[in-house]
């Protein structure tokens, strides 16, 4: 990966697993993260590749770096069926709207495509998963399920959640993970602690790749 297609170049959050910024809670927690598995634990095969094109639509990722698994999070949080403690009334519960969701996504695909939701181009999934956020899938397979509502109260919460609690994405934002024990004190606009990542400004990469070599 080239550090300076980063805005925070040469950043990189894991090196504070040994340091104050992370207890021996945090540790298992990310441990446990980075460890998330890249094939179906919960999933039958069929709706894992589905869940898996879903996924790189909705957080498509950089091919120079690594890649936050993104599909195996989601299939985690569904074998351990971590819900969020609230739900839609217009919709079934966590796992049985994923389960109704991915196989009718991929019947939608079929009957305008013949071919499975992973199968078709990129362009064409996306002109669906338009249809779908803009309410216009309603077919039988949906079970009576309301196909907007699975999209922005399932699918964009629980991928971009997962993305966003992942290391490799903490590092693309320059987030040091959590404030435990060490904590946040500068938190006034524009001030930043000294084991925060540093932004880079232009002209400035060098400076910024640096400093963040030195974070921890």
């Amino acid at each position: 990966m080239n550090p300076y297609t980063s805005r925070y170049p040469g950043y990189d959050v894991l090196s504070k697993r040994d340091t104050p910024s992370w207890d021996a809670v945090t540790r298992k927690v990310i441990e446990q993260r980075m460890a998330t598995p890249s094939e179906p634990s919960f999933l039958d095969v069929v709706r894992w590749r589905a869940l898996e094109a879903l996924c790189a639509c909705i957080v498509p990722q950089p091919s120079d770096r690594p890649q936050a698994p993104l599909a195996g999070m989601v299939d985690m949080r569904l074998k351990k069926n971590a819900g969020d403690g609230f739900r839609y009334a217009r919709l079934p519960p966590l796992r049985e709207a994923w389960l109704i969701g991915l196989h009718a996504l991929d019947e939608e695909s079929k009957a305008l495509h013949e071919l499975s939701f992973a199968s078709i181009e990129h362009a064409a999934q996306n002109t669906l998963l338009s249809r779908m956020q803009h309410g216009e899938l309603s077919g039988a397979h949906w079970q009576g399920m309301d196909a907007q509502l699975f999209f922005t109260q399932r699918v964009l919460p629980d991928i971009c959640g997962a993305y966003y609690s992942h290391p490799y994405a903490w590092n693309e934002i320059g987030f040091g993970g959590p404030a435990s024990p060490r904590g946040y004190v500068r938190m006034y606009y524009d001030r930043r602690d000294p084991w925060e990542a540093v932004e880079a400004k232009p002209g400035k990469e060098q400076q910024a790749l640096k400093e963040n070599r030195r974070v921890r």
